[in-house]
């Protein structure tokens, strides 16, 4: 078709004009440009004269076309200028907060530690660049690991695997890993590819590959009675992210040896069963129509709390998220990873409350990908982990006394 461009304006005769806003409209959309930048016409010579009425209609529209993309240009500024400046904001207290955890907190750490003001400090987030040593600090070493066992306990691992042939299925892996607790280092090839797979850095040729390996594999020869189990690579994972391989072993055998951890990591189910009966104290007293819906559908904690607690919530959470529920678990203890997860519940028990079984059990074992820090953090705060004058340490004390007599309780 032969055309000639005109220097006639857009309502003048002969534009096409309706044929190119909805082209206009497409790009903007499609494109993300500024509408106000696309609005180039072209003239069609051998078209006929526009009706007045017509002309004013389509003169109205590119008007009102031009108002809502300049508003919507001005309101998309105005985000960027906002998430610019809680940004700046956010960078400028994680600074200051690392300066004084650097300067005043950590060289004086054994009389500040348990102060009003490093407690309030540590709720709101330890600074990324001190966490690693904060963590070391606050889990403590225990065990007296060194780096030199480390080394031996590596070396060990590295011959092991010299040594175990390598299994041509998943249920071979698991099987030999069954049979004896070292030959688990074969497993923890298998399940380090499904690591923080979004990160891309702890598979196969990522830069964290062979240190979390090398982690795992030394753990399996420092406590072949617990060998590896699931859930520890993550761990692991969050420990590298923050500390050297040597010290992040250390922290990591300490966690593990906690009784929480090492009640689930050796499926000890008398005392698993006892964590879980303690939760539903503190879960009744606090969230009553939950915790009734949940009964009524019969889910059970194991259900969705065995993921949370197996992997400290690494894999559950966003990893920020998940390193700041880490900072309090650090400082509280096992209390904190089940007022974790009720202020989890807490937070979602609207939702909960209209769900079927399966439904909550879909939404427990995989939480929305965007859960907000800080609205997650007060609801925790909302959590009162008292019941009956009776502490978390008391009420669990007391059900394992009736676990040990026996109670029907406590047998399901």
């Amino acid at each position: 078709v032969n055309k000639s461009v005109s220097t006639q304006g857009p309502f003048s005769s002969g534009w096409g004009w309706g044929f190119h806003s909805y082209n206009m409209i497409f790009i903007s959309t499609v494109c993300k440009f500024p509408l106000t930048h696309l609005l180039i016409y072209v003239c069609y010579s051998n078209l006929p004269a526009k009706p007045a009425e017509e002309a004013q209609k389509h003169r109205q529209q590119y008007e009102e076309m031009v108002a809502q993309a300049k508003k919507r240009e001005l309101k998309d500024a105005q985000k960027r200028k906002k998430q610019l400046e809680d940004r700046c904001k956010l960078e400028e207290s994680i600074g200051t907060a690392a300066q004084t955890w650097n300067q005043e907190i950590l060289p004086n750490w054994s009389t500040m530690c348990t102060s009003r003001r490093v407690r309030d400090l540590w709720w709101q987030g330890i600074p990324p660049s001190v966490r690693g040593k904060v963590w070391s600090l606050a889990v403590g070493n225990e065990l007296n690991i060194t780096h030199e066992l480390y080394n031996i306990c590596l070396a060990r691992a590295k011959e092991k695997w010299k040594t175990t042939p390598a299994p041509t299925t998943e249920t071979e892996t698991e099987d030999a890993g069954s049979s004896d607790r070292e030959s688990s280092l074969e497993l923890i090839k298998l399940d380090i590819s499904r690591t923080f797979p979004q990160l891309c850095i702890f598979q196969q040729g990522g830069p964290y590959h062979d240190v979390l390996h090398s982690i795992l594999g030394a753990y399996t020869c420092y406590r072949p009675d617990v060998g590896y189990v699931q859930g520890m690579s993550f761990i692991a994972a969050v420990l590298i992210l923050n500390l050297d391989t040597a010290d992040a072993f250390i922290a990591f055998a300490n966690l593990l040896n906690k009784p929480c951890q090492m009640a689930f990591f050796r499926v000890d189910h008398s005392l698993m069963l006892t964590y879980f009966a303690a939760f539903e104290v503190f879960f009744e007293e606090n969230l009553p129509k939950l915790f009734a819906h949940f009964k009524k559908n019969n889910l059970t904690p194991d259900i969705y709390l065995i993921d949370w607690i197996f992997t400290l919530y690494s894999k559950s959470l966003p990893l920020d998220l998940a390193c700041r529920v880490w900072d309090v678990f650090c400082r509280d203890g096992e209390e904190f990873l089940f007022r974790t997860a009720l202020g989890l519940l807490r937070l979602y028990q609207d939702v909960l409350t209209c769900m079927d079984f399966i439904h909550m059990a879909q939404f427990l074992t995989r939480l929305p990908d965007l859960i907000p820090a800080e609205q997650l953090f007060q609801h925790i705060a909302a959590v009162h982990m008292t019941s009956r004058n009776r502490k978390w340490a008391q009420v669990l004390q007391a059900l394992q006394k009736d676990q040990e007599r026996g109670s029907p309780v406590l047998k399901r």
